[in-house]
């Protein structure tokens, strides 16, 4: 789960994102995996559903005020056919119903105005955190981050040997 919201974040601020090779050694003979394919799944597809919602509410809200739209006029519909041709809503219940979820689709579609507008804010802010950190190398490059000069032998010495 760590690694999908890592990603969608890093996506999402346009960082670099590189892959590091990583060494693997076979699995010890009698131990089994801990990995359970369906509930590990389930929850990347829950993390991913909620990720969504947080980051790109527009899209989802949007989406959920379709739904619930479509649902509506297909409940409505038929009760609005009763009505014009005898005068009588026959069925009274499926006309609250259908007028609650018509009122749900304007209100999340409301959400996803007010949520897209927060969630711009913030991804800009992050932004501009992220742009505040002073650019720097992982590395033997020997150059300092607070004013790329390079670094004195005495900054070059780990914290074991300077212990």
């Amino acid at each position: 789960e760590i690694e999908t919201e890592m990603t969608v974040h890093a996506l999402g601020l346009r960082l670099r994102v590189e892959e590091i090779p990583t060494p693997y050694k076979s699995r010890p003979t009698g131990s089994a995996s801990k990995l359970r394919t369906y509930h590990d799944g389930a929850r990347i597809l829950l993390a991913i559903f909620n990720l969504l919602r947080g980051e790109r509410p527009l899209l989802f809200f949007t989406v959920l005020s379709a739904v619930l739209a479509c649902a509506s006029i297909v409940l409505a519909y038929p009760i609005i056919l009763e009505f014009l041709r005898t005068g009588l809503v026959p069925r009274f219940p499926t006309a609250i119903l259908a007028t609650g979820l018509a009122i749900l689709s304007a209100l999340s579609l409301a959400c996803a105005f007010t949520l897209d507008t927060v969630t711009r804010g913030r991804r800009a802010a992050a932004m501009l955190a992220y742009l505040a950190i002073p650019r720097w190398q992982i590395g033997g490059s020997g150059v300092s981050v607070e004013s790329g000069a390079p670094r004195s032998d005495e900054n070059r010495l780990s914290r074991a040997e300077r212990a």
